[in-house]
């Protein structure tokens, strides 16, 4: 039906729908919060920096390579510590939200990081 939704934590049915703030299950009558299943899926989601290492909100990370910021003459150096990450569900692959000295706030890929 819906690919947005996510299947019945119950009964793995993949016709759930939404009633108002919840999600229903027509097969076994589960009810479940859609924003509980948000939080769930962000949970489970691993993100993990250029080697491998497991990465958690609050970490301090290096850059690994040159990083041009698009629509400015600024390049993020190698070796520039970020600190005090976010981990997050971002635009495309970025999937950190930081702010870099210097800089500014901007979003990150975990493919260009590494844990300190």
């Amino acid at each position: 039906m819906n690919d947005t939704l996510p299947p019945c934590p119950a009964c793995s049915s993949e016709y759930t729908y939404e009633m108002g703030a919840l999600l229903v299950c027509p097969e076994c009558a589960h009810e479940w919060s859609a924003v509980a299943a948000e939080h769930e899926a962000l949970a489970e989601a691993v993100i993990k920096d250029a080697v491998g290492n497991v990465l958690a909100d609050g970490d301090t990370v290096t850059v690994i390579k040159d990083l041009k910021i698009k629509g400015s003459s600024t390049v993020i150096k190698v070796g520039t510590k970020v600190r005090g990450i976010r981990l997050m569900d971002g635009v495309g692959d970025h999937d950190i939200d930081c702010k870099v000295d210097g800089v500014g706030p901007m979003q990150l890929k975990s493919s260009v990081v590494k844990k300190v």
